[in-house]
Parts: structure tokens; C-alpha cells; sequence
């Protein structure tokens, strides 16, 4: 048998083989990130206003697409296995970054974007694929590595992606090609599949879209009640996600360099949260409890970055932040993935990305466009972090719809 087909009988090696590909592939999705928008404002004839808000519509074209086909090559993944799925977003993913590199117009960008969208699904798999090698207990540690794996992925990729940029505005998107080239050769030599055959099932269209994937998992009251914060949470982290080129760029003259800087630390943060500080937090407090205190020290920390009034401040503002929503991103996954059972974390992981990708199909235009107003001759005052104060609002909604409903579907549960 080859090294491809060769299943390691402990879970301490799939597992690391799957971090790895994780981090291969957010760091080829980080290098493009400081670049992103400078392109597009090029692209668009250098207007500010104007740009953000062509950079909001793409960005939403983008996660429209993950909302679409996130479910359907999870349910694929259900039935086919993850491995095959993984390395057919990753050869997509080529594919996408190199018709960045050569787009002539923002046309060619909306298109690159909706194919990266629909084959943005290889994170997703490797959260079921977590779910498959994990025992139940063990969850939240193991998809805190996921965190990890961003977290080494955003420190080293904006922070070249920055400097690349400073060469040429095209020149991070041949190396996030080459990057995704790379996590395509390494997941096909090294990457075992994790889905046993008696674990799966049947590939259903009813189940491959994202209304069939939320009508399956609405039988179990934890996962939904779960996903209504997901939306909501999420729609604040993508606000703060898609409005920070821009912002950053605008109230403190960063250019890609000091952009890429400023991503680099959030994954340092989040690697170190994600990767250590979980192991500890979840215990402890118990994954309700801790998705809990982490929106709320989300919420505080998203309405002080829209009042920061000098760069320094971000910084420390950035360690508040991920110390609450580091913590709450995994205890979530981990939570909801005790109430389904082995054949259906496929459709689970789908739906999370779904309502993932559905919030930043709402937040990239509307915080484009909010940002854009308020920074423009109408707006009735200057308020530049306008989405950031919006995503502390959603963030407390979110901490009251987890004290109203998911906790009592918690007890329910058990």
C-alpha cells in the first residue's frame, strides 16, 4: 500500500499531518490578505469609498459561495471520505490564486473569488476529519489546533504577504499559488483518510445544500441553538475581519507592511490561545461557560477597537479580544459536536461553514458600506469604526440568545 493509503493506527500522527495541511493552506489564504483590497483598489481607479465597497460585494461573493457549496462537499466528504475532498479545494485553490495574480479588471476578481468560495471547503473537511480521530473529551483540545494552525498561518502569512506587497500588489498571490501547490502535494503523499467505510453513508441532495443541512441538524435542539450564536458571532468577527485593511489604512496610514504586522500578532494570539490556553479555560469552566465569557470579552473589545484613536492601542486591545473569542470559537465546535453522530459530522462541520459564511455574506457589504458612508461628504458624523461598534452589538445578542436558549439545550441534552 502506498504512503497515501496507509491509515496510522494512532490518532497522534493523522492529527498532526492534518494541522500541518491546515496551516499550508491558511497561509496561502493569508498572504493574499494584506494585498487583497490594494488590489482592488487599483483595479478600480484608486477611490477609497469606491473600493471598499467593490471589496465588500466581492468578499460576499466569496462567502455566498461557501454557504452554497459548504454543505455539499461536506455531505460529499460524509460519503466519499475527507481525504478526496481536501485535495480537490486545494488543486481549486491553485486555480483561484493564480487567476488573481494575472486578473486585468475586478471582474476577474469576482470571478477568482467565487471559485475560491466554492472551494474554500478543505478547512471544513479537516474540522470533520478532527471529528472522526478525536474521542468526544478530547474535542475542543484537538479543534483548538485548528486555532493553532490559523495561528501559524496568519503570523507567517500577512506578515510576507505585507512585504511582498511592497514589491508588487501581485506578487503575494504567485506565492499563495505556489503555497496551495505545495499543501496539494503534501496532503496527497501524507494525508490518510479518516472516515472508516462503516461510518458512511448515503450522499443525499436534500442534505448537500445548506436549507437540507439545517433541517437534519434542527433535530437536535443544542446544534441549532448553537448555530443561531454562530450566525450572529460571526457576523461581528467578519465585520471586524473584512473592515480592518481599510480601517487600519484610513484612521492610522498602514500600508500592506504594517498591516501584515498587525495580522501576524492576531495569529500569534490566537495560536497561543487556541493552542494552549483552551486546554486550560475549558476544563475549567466547562465549554457553555467559556463560548459565554468569550463573547463577552469579545463584545468589549470590538466597541474599544472602534474607539482607539491611536495604533498603539490596537495592540492591546487585540490581546482582550482573542483571550475571550479564542477561547469560544472551539469550545463551540466541541459543544455541538457531542449531540451528532459520527455519519453526520460531515453535514455538521458543512453547516457551521455555512452560517460562518452566510455572516461575512452580510457583514463584507454591509461593513464596506458603512464604512464607506462614514467616512464620506453625507455622512452625518465621522465614525470610520462604525462596523466595529455594530459587531460589539451583535456579539452581546449573541451572549443573550447563549443564556436564553443554549444553555437550557445544554441541560436538555444531558
Amino acid at each position: 500500500m502506498t504512503a497515501a493509503g496507509r491509515v496510522p493506527r494512532s490518532q497522534g500522527p493523522r492529527l498532526a499531518i492534518v494541522v500541518a495541511v491546515v496551516i499550508i493552506n491558511v497561509l496561502g489564504i493569508g498572504l493574499i490578505l494584506p494585498v487583497l483590497p490594494v488590489l482592488i483598489r487599483e483595479l478600480s481607479g484608486g477611490d477609497l469609498p469606491s473600493a471598499s465597497s467593490i471589496y465588500g460585494w466581492i468578499a460576499a461573493l466569496y462567502s455566498l459561495m461557501q454557504f452554497l457549496f459548504g454543505p455539499m462537499l461536506g455531505a460529499l466528504s460524509d460519503r466519499f471520505g475527507r481525504r478526496p475532498v481536501i485535495l480537490f479545494s486545494l488543486a481549486g485553490l491553485v486555480v483561484d490564486y493564480v487567476i488573481l495574480a494575472l486578473a486585468p479588471n475586478v471582474w476577474w476578481v469576482a470571478a477568482a473569488r467565487i471559485l475560491g468560495g466554492i472551494m474554500g471547503a478543505s478547512i471544513t473537511t479537516a474540522s470533520a476529519y478532527i471529528a472522526d480521530i478525536s474521542p468526544p473529551e478530547k474535542r475542543a483540545q484537538n479543534f483548538g489546533l485548528i486555532g493553532v494552525a490559523f495561528g501559524v498561518g496568519f503570523v507567517t502569512g500577512p506578515f510576507l504577504g505585507g512585504f511582498l506587497g511592497e514589491i508588487g500588489s501581485r506578487v503575494p498571490f504567485w506565492a499563495a499559488a505556489g503555497v496551495a501547490l505545495l499543501g496539494l502535494f503534501f496532503a496527497y503523499f501524507f494525508l490518510p483518510e479518516s472516515l472508516v467505510p462503516a461510518n458512511r453513508k448515503r450522499f443525499r441532495l436534500t442534505e448537500g445544500n445548506p436549507v437540507g443541512a439545517f433541517v437534519v441538524l434542527a433535530r437536535y435542539p443544542l446544534v441549532f441553538a448553537v448555530l443561531t450564536v454562530f450566525v450572529l458571532a460571526n457576523t461581528g468577527e467578519r465585520l471586524l475581519e473584512t473592515n480592518w485593511v481599510f480601517y487600519t489604512g484610513y484612521r492610522y496610514g498602514w500600508g500592506p507592511a504594517e498591516v501584515g504586522i498587525s495580522l501576524a500578532v492576531f495569529g500569534v494570539l490566537f495560536a497561543l490561545v487556541q493552542g494552549g490556553l483552551v486546554r486550560v479555560i475549558v476544563p475549567l469552566l466547562g465549554e457553555v461557560r467559556t463560548v459565554a465569557f468569550g463573547i463577552a470579552v469579545g463584545a468589549i473589545a470590538l466597541v474599544f477597537f472602534a474607539a482607539a484613536t491611536q495604533s498603539w492601542m490596537v495592540y492591546a486591545i487585540m490581546v482582550v479580544y482573542v483571550l475571550g473569542w479564542g477561547n469560544a470559537g472551539p469550545a463551540m465546535r466541541a459543544l455541538v459536536t457531542r449531540a451528532v453522530p459520527a455519519n453526520e459530522q460531515g453535514v455538521l462541520q458543512g453547516a457551521i461553514t455555512s452560517v460562518g459564511t452566510a455572516a461575512a455574506a452580510i457583514a463584507a457589504p454591509l461593513g464596506g458600506e458603512l464604512f464607506a458612508w462614514f467616512i464620506g461628504p453625507s455622512a452625518p458624523f465621522l465614525f470610520p469604526g462604525v462596523a466595529f461598534a455594530l459587531a460589539g452589538v451583535l456579539f452581546l445578542v449573541a451572549l443573550a440568545v447563549m443564556q436564553t436558549r443554549c444553555i437550557p439545550a445544554a441541560m436538555q441534552d444531558k
